[in-house]
């Protein structure tokens, strides 16, 4: 029997493997994508990704929210404003990589019944 507070290399591969399908899961809605694209193209406001995404908002901020929480996106204040940065230059290969991927695989992709589409 382990003593308490010890971990297990499961656990280990575990919370690897859970921290991997939540990075994953942040890029999985269309908005935070779109997003996440339109800042990778250089800095921007807070009005700014409302206009692009065409949203309210409140909606954009829970988005943008989601983006700093987890390290894709870093928010600096410049007056009275937020300013959106990409917080890690990977972000892009990311963005190349998976666009590049999901073209290879567009007609499993478009057939494939266990993954739902996001509803707007």
């Amino acid at each position: 029997m382990e003593a308490t507070g010890a971990i297990t290399a499961v656990e280990v591969a575990c919370t690897h493997i859970d921290t991997t399908a939540r990075f994953f899961r942040a890029l999985s809605d269309p908005t935070r994508l779109k997003l996440l694209e339109f800042i990778q193209a250089g800095d921007r406001t807070s009005a700014e990704c409302v206009e692009h995404a065409g949203i309210s908002q409140p909606r954009v901020s829970i988005h943008l929210s989601c983006l700093v929480d987890c390290g894709y996106v870093t928010a600096r204040r410049d007056g009275r404003k937020l300013v959106y940065s990409v917080g890690d230059p990977r972000v892009a290969d990311l963005l190349v990589l998976a666009r590049s991927l999901a073209a290879d695989n567009a007609a499993a992709l478009t057939c494939c019944t266990r993954v739902p589409d996001h509803q707007r």
